[in-house]
């Protein structure tokens, strides 16, 4: 038994403590190597418990929005152009923050069914005392940015998630089906899937794919390195922009490089250049002249995310799920931790071998297929202006019910421009209907 205060510290490891315990474990490592070739799918080799971060993949996602002032300033900004450049602000941001150690850690591996919430307290927004109960985070308020995640697939391994902000009227839905490859020297993490970034007021849309994860220097000290070629991309505007994640040559050359380019559309030269480290900084140089530090992650403070005490939690959200793992690689009981982790993946076995006999599908809570997309079932565009019958709860009781006539958009986030007839039959002071939805 541990006190509920220290919950939260168990995810904090310093890279010391990494450190340490990967020399210490050299040998399991080396162990781990001699059972695995060349081009090996990683998806079904078990490795060793140590090697953990402490926390799951799902709550890995989150921290996309380490700096969820800058996902929300793209609402306010008056040109495509603009919102164009501060999208890819906000998303270069990212990777510092999801990547906040020298050292490659391994999250853990979601189990099907696994749920990961949280919010965050964005810096100049007024704390509210309303709560949107039917949205993805029950005990957020309409001024706070709300998270959730959800393994929805375990064959493949598939991670959808969805954020939302209702004062500003931004959403994100993305998934994300992680395939690692055994390298020699290496570990690869193909990221496969797409995140539509949704401006309901502005009827656009922006989509985004996400670079490759390398897991490099396995036998020794690993550290993590991405690559690949990312692209963002808004159809109704045009316009559009390539972000190069450039891995480190193998003799000589900087880690951590990116190179970029934004495109007014029809356009062949960028009206913006990107180039630098993911990690420190990365500088602009506009086709007007000007250069400046597109981003600097010294200054740029990490917004901490707010998640439920985990005696609250249901006992598929992630924190309440692999308490116990993390306890014990916190305290360095690895022979307990691996005990845990085991149990956990037994009975995910257990579960869809039942399944398998009785004929049953897997029933996600929270998200559905479309396609080849995951989407989440009420994000606030549906909530606000597609459900033929929608209802929008608020904590004082009050409620706001959508009437609509409109035809479903088969793409991944439906645009307003389908939207033709509204009704709304509002059950509450105009003041509150403001504050909270506009």
């Amino acid at each position: 038994m541990f006190y509920p205060y220290l919950v939260s510290a168990l995810y904090d490891a310093t890279e010391e403590e990494e450190l340490g315990s990967l020399e210490k474990h050299g040998s399991v490592i080396t162990h781990l190597l001699s059972q695995v070739r060349i081009g090996m799918d990683l998806t079904k080799v078990v490795l060793p418990t140590f090697i953990l971060e402490k926390k799951s993949l799902l709550e890995m996602y989150a921290d996309y929005f380490a700096h969820a002032d800058l996902f929300l300033k793209i609402a306010d900004l008056p040109t495509p152009k603009e919102r164009l450049v501060q999208l890819c602000r906000w998303y270069l941001s990212a990777y510092h923050a999801i990547r906040n150690s020298d050292i490659a850690k391994k999250p853990y591996n979601p189990i099907l069914g696994e749920s990961f919430k949280c919010y965050w307290n964005v810096p100049g927004f007024e704390r509210l005392q309303d709560q949107v109960e039917d949205g993805p985070v029950p005990w957020a308020s309409s001024n706070q940015l709300s998270f959730i995640a959800e393994q929805v697939s375990h064959h493949p391994p598939i991670s959808a998630f969805y954020a939302e902000h209702v004062g500003k009227r931004i959403a994100l839905d993305g998934y994300i089906w992680t395939k690692s490859k055994f390298l020699g020297l290496s570990i690869g993490v193909h990221m496969i899937g797409k995140a539509v970034v949704s401006l309901l007021d502005l009827d656009e849309e922006y989509v985004i794919t996400f670079p490759n994860g390398y897991g490099r220097s396995i036998l020794t000290v690993p550290w993590v390195e991405l690559g690949g070629n990312v692209t963002v991309s808004c159809p109704k505007t045009g316009y559009n922009a390539t972000i190069d994640f450039l891995t480190k040559p193998f003799y000589g050359g900087k880690k951590h490089r990116v190179t970029g380019s934004m495109f007014a559309p029809n356009d062949k030269k960028p009206f913006c250049t990107l180039e630098g480290e993911w990690n420190t900084t990365i500088w602009a140089k506009h086709s007007t002249g000007m250069n400046e530090a597109f981003i600097d992650t010294k200054k740029m403070p990490i917004i901490r995310k707010q998640v439920r005490p985990r005696e609250t939690q249901g006992p598929f959200e992630s924190r309440k799920l692999w308490e116990n793992v993390t306890h014990n690689l916190k305290i360095d009981n690895v022979e307990k931790a691996t005990e845990h982790k085991q149990a956990l993946e037994h009975r995910q076995r257990e579960e869809a071998k039942e399944r398998k006999e009785k004929g049953l599908k897997v029933e996600t809570k929270h998200f559905h297929e479309e396609g080849e997309h995951w989407m989440y079932d009420r994000p606030l565009i549906y909530v606000l202006f597609v459900f033929s019958t929608s209802t929008r709860k608020v904590n004082t009781g009050c409620t706001i019910d959508l009437s609509l006539n409109v035809s479903k958009s088969q793409t991944l986030a439906p645009p307003l421009a389908e939207m033709h007839c509204l009704i709304a039959v509002i059950h509450l002071p105009a003041s509150v209907f403001m504050n909270l939805y506009s």
